[in-house]
C-alpha cells in the first residue's frame, strides 16, 4: 500500500485584530502536496475543527502566487478540498504514514492548543511514522507530548518561520508570540539558513521541518526519502 500523508490546515482567517486577514498559505499546501502526489502518496487534509480553512491574502499576490498556487485555486476539486477538511475526531491515526503541518500565521492560533491534532501527531510518531512541518506549521508541535510526559520538540533539532523573517515580513506586532522563542523554551533544538526567506530545511530522524514558504517542496521531498528508506 502506498504511503498515507495527513496534511494538517487552519480554520482561522484573522489575526486578533480582525481587520487583519490571515489564513493558509496556499503554495505551502501545494508545493509539499504535489510532491506526494507524484510519489503516488494517498493525501488526506484535515483541520482544527473541520470545515472550511480559508486562505491568506498575501499568498495569493505575487511573488507567492506561483503558477501551481493558481492551478489549485482554479481546480473546483481542489478548492473543494479546502471547504470540507476534516475533523480530528474522524481521523485514525493509525491509517497514515507521516503528518505534515501547513503555515500562515493563521496556525498561530489554533494549532498549539488542538487536544486532537496533538492526539494524531503523537500516535503517527509513536507508531514510526513521520512528522513534519513547515513555516509557521511547527506551532502545531509546540505542546505535543509524547506518552512518558515529554514534549516532542525537547532535545530535537528543527526550523521553522524565524524572528528576523516575523520583523522582515512587518508582521511581528500581530503575531500572538514569537513561536521560535516558545520552541527555543522547550528544549528544541531550533535552527534557521543564513538567508531569510530562502529554503532551509531539517531533518532529525522522523522530524522532518521547513522554515519558510520556500522551503515547503524541499521538506516534502525529505519527508518521501524518510519515508523510502
Amino acid at each position: 500500500m502506498s504511503p498515507r500523508i495527513l496534511n494538517v490546515v487552519t480554520n482561522v482567517s484573522h489575526y486578533a485584530d480582525p481587520t487583519e486577514p490571515t489564513g493558509l498559505w496556499l503554495s505551502e499546501l501545494v508545493h509539499a502536496y504535489d510532491v506526494f502526489a507524484e510519489a503516488g502518496y494517498q493525501q488526506t487534509i484535515v483541520s482544527p475543527k473541520g470545515g472550511l480553512c480559508p486562505l491568506e491574502p498575501r499568498s495569493l499576490t505575487f511573488p507567492n502566487y506561483d503558477k501551481s498556487a493558481k492551478a489549485w485555486r482554479n481546480d473546483d476539486a481542489k478548492m473543494a478540498l479546502l471547504e470540507h477538511t476534516a475533523a480530528p475526531e474522524q481521523i485514525d491515526p493509525a491509517d497514515f504514514d507521516a503528518i505534515y503541518f501547513t503555515g500562515g500565521h493563521a496556525v498561530m492560533f489554533d494549532f498549539p492548543d488542538s487536544e486532537g491534532l496533538q492526539r494524531i501527531t503523537r500516535e503517527i510518531f509513536e507508531r514510526g511514522g513521520v512528522v513534519s512541518s513547515v513555516c509557521h506549521g511547527y506551532a502545531g508541535l509546540l505542546n505535543t507530548r509524547l506518552s512518558d510526559g515529554s514534549l516532542l520538540v525537547t532535545g530535537r533539532r528543527l526550523t521553522g518561520f524565524s524572528w528576523t523573517e516575523e520583523v522582515l515580513a512587518r508582521v511581528a506586532k500581530l503575531v500572538p508570540f514569537n513561536v521560535e522563542q516558545e520552541m527555543r523554551d522547550r528544549g528544541a533544538l531550533y535552527e534557521k539558513g543564513l538567508l531569510p526567506f530562502t529554503s532551509y530545511t531539517v531533518v532529525d530522524g522522523r522530524l522532518v521541518t521547513g522554515q519558510n514558504p520556500a522551503s515547503a517542496k524541499e521538506t516534502a521531498e525529505k519527508v518521501v526519502a524518510v519515508l523510502d528508506v
